[in-house]
């Protein structure tokens, strides 16, 4: 049961090591684009080439989905990237159901754990499988594996890592379940617990009077989707523009945050503790660019600010 990219490097492992797929759950299509055209989720286009049985239901409690899910006689559901399962479901099969998190919890709980572990500035993170219970993300704990993350790392290289790592451990807590060779863990609870909440346009507004590295990783944590965004000012236009690559140059200065500082090379934004120098941002109406391809084409006033 998945819907997105990350979960098809999982659905590809299990394929490839031969497992009885005997069906996909996975989102309805919906409509995107200028025209409107129906789009179908990763996991569903992968399902298809690979003549696996897919199933899209809008209410997982539906009795036909419900009868038809039942007549699959799946004995295990592994959830990667999907939405709450209702007990009727999760409960079904013979060794349960298990989901993946990209995250080591209890730590990073919610919708956007990869994000939110960049921009809070952890250097580690990494996946958990779990038995799903009538929470979230809250089950007893079958496997843990870690991975570092780089200073340079963007939500993209987490992401990515992620999937790889955790196909990994989807494969060995399979094959523990296969063969009754696995212990769980109950979560721990802690008093410092990070929630990974959803994450909205309105979230990735870019606040320039925080720390040199708190923008830094909020810029890195939301690239290249959904991206951070500011509001640049220059004489009487204001433009939307989304920033997806930036390196900070610590340097004490008297400038006010949010002061630009350019050339014809380059865009540094002045902050606490240095600068942001941007590297690739995207102007409304434009494409994603590199700084040097916007300059060529961009009069900036000499009071240009980022707001």
């Amino acid at each position: 049961m998945g819907t997105p990219d990350f979960a098809v490097g999982i659905l590809d492992m299990l394929v490839k090591n031969e497992y009885n797929i005997v069906g996909v759950i996975t989102a309805p299509d919906k409509p995107a684009g200028r025209g409107r055209k129906l789009n179908e989720s990763a996991v569903k286009k992968y399902a298809l080439e690979n003549n696996i049985n897919v199933l899209q239901p809008t209410n997982l409690k539906n009795e036909d989905f419900l009868k038809t899910l039942k007549s699959l006689n799946a004995n295990l559901q592994i959830v990667v990237a999907f939405r709450m399962l209702p007990k009727v479901v999760w409960n079904m099969p013979k060794y349960g159901t298990f989901n993946l998190h990209a995250s080591l919890l209890p730590q990073y709980r919610g919708a956007a754990p990869i994000n939110w572990a960049i921009i809070n500035g952890e250097t580690k993170t990494g996946v958990t499988t779990f038995f799903i219970d009538d929470k979230i993300d809250t089950g007893a704990i079958i496997l843990q594996d870690e991975t570092s993350i780089e200073k340079t790392d963007n939500a993209e290289d987490l992401h990515d890592r992620l999937m790889s790592l955790g196909a990994k451990t989807v494969l060995k807590t399979v094959e523990r379940i296969q063969n009754g060779n696995f212990k769980t863990t109950e979560q721990p609870n802690l008093d410092d617990l990070k929630l990974a909440y959803k994450i909205h346009r309105e979230t990735c507004e870019i606040d320039w009077n925080k720390s040199i590295e708190d923008i830094y990783n909020f810029i890195r944590g939301l690239s290249p989707y959904p991206a951070a965004w500011t509001t640049l000012e220059n004489s009487d236009s204001k433009i939307i523009t989304k920033i997806y690559k930036a390196n900070m140059q610590l340097e004490q200065h008297d400038l006010e945050n949010g002061t630009l500082i350019f050339n014809k090379k380059e865009m540094k934004v002045a902050v606490k503790e240095g600068y942001l120098n941007l590297e690739e941002i995207q102007l409304q109406g434009k494409k994603r660019m590199h700084i040097k391809d916007v300059l060529n084409g961009l009069n900036l006033e000499e009071n240009a600010k980022m707001r």
